[in-house]
């Protein structure tokens, strides 16, 4: 059967949909930003030939890092795929050049510095009091801004977020079980394939309560849908959309900073996660907990976030000498 001109649009337009939807908006950004880069930024053009491409790469190979030329080249090939051009990314001249580069410019693999679990005491510490600061004076706007950072802060710890779904957590999909504990629903998150769905649990605590902290957020700010962390302007106004995941990084290093913690340049959306991770693992977390608890699906990607409590091996090494010594 013929489809007519309105249904065939119809039905062009619910296929753009899905395949809109197949893709996350982190990934698709970030696909965006690096066509950009090559097309305006450096003046490539579309299709593009593997030899600009190893230009393009041999242009950057010494100031940007190789996962973000290895981002690059995924971007530029999914541009190619979606548009029906052959994929030069998968040219043997782009491949030599990429491999050239990791032997020429091996890079050590920068990571961000665990939130420690009293660093976070006294980040909160500090937030507490600023909020009765914030009440006592009248100040909407500051005692709301602290009210919502330390939810953040406090869930991002507890329940080891990464940055996206901190930015994407909506409040319908959040349920909360007074004195036990809440769970967070996400449609779709980065490690879920098969978009299923998956829901993180997150415990009532006895101090540093992440559920506490959500639920008097919300309360306060009169969020009833819609996303959970929002931009507040200087009257005490919530916003109606949800704050940007770009915007987390910056806004962590503000509320260290304030909070008095060192170096808060340092700490980056894994902060938190790494945070976490490092507190399970020194209080005897086996690694398969951790990695259901947090939604690791390999151990590759969890060994990444866990730093040994003994990271030179100077207690074992020295206890060892002390049977020789003795």
């Amino acid at each position: 059967m013929r489809l007519r001109p309105a249904t065939k649009k119809f039905a062009m337009s619910k296929i753009d949909e899905y395949i809109h939807a197949a893709t996350r908006d982190n990934t698709r950004q970030s696909y965006q930003s690096a066509v950009r880069h090559f097309e305006v930024n450096w003046g490539g053009f579309l299709p593009a030939t593997a030899d600009s491409i190893a230009r393009y790469l041999a242009d950057h190979a010494e100031t940007l890092a190789i996962n973000t030329l290895r981002q690059r080249l995924a971007a530029l090939a999914q541009w190619h795929i979606d548009q029906g051009f052959p994929d030069p990314t998968k040219a043997p001249v782009v491949r030599k050049v990429f491999r050239g580069i990791q032997s020429l410019h091996p890079a050590q693999e920068k990571r961000a510095k665990p939130l420690q679990i009293d660093q976070l005491g006294q980040v909160v510490q500090w937030l507490d009091a600023a909020i009765t600061e914030k009440q006592a004076c009248g100040d909407r706007a500051g005692e709301l801004r602290h009210t919502r950072n330390k939810a953040l802060l406090l869930l991002g710890f507890w329940r080891g977020f990464r940055g996206d779904e901190l930015a994407n957590l909506q409040v319908e999909h959040v349920e909360v079980m007074q004195g036990e504990g809440m769970t967070c629903y996400f449609p779709q998150t980065k490690g879920d394939r098969t978009y299923q769905g998956t829901t993180f649990k997150a415990p009532a605590l006895s101090c540093l309560c992440p559920v506490e902290a959500y639920t008097t957020w919300v309360e306060k700010a009169h969020l009833n849908s819609g996303s959970v962390f929002r931009a507040i302007d200087r009257w005490g106004h919530v916003s109606d959309a949800g704050m940007h995941t770009d915007s987390l990084v910056p806004l962590l290093r503000t509320i260290l900073s304030d909070a008095g913690i060192d170096s808060p340049d340092l700490y980056s959306g894994h902060s938190l996660r790494r945070g976490f991770a490092n507190w399970a693992s020194s209080n005897g977390w086996d690694l398969k907990t951790l990695m259901e608890y947090v939604g690791w699906k390999n151990v590759q990607s969890a060994m990444r976030y866990v730093e040994a409590s003994d990271p030179f091996a100077k207690h074992r090494i020295e206890q060892n000498l002390s049977i020789l010594t003795s």
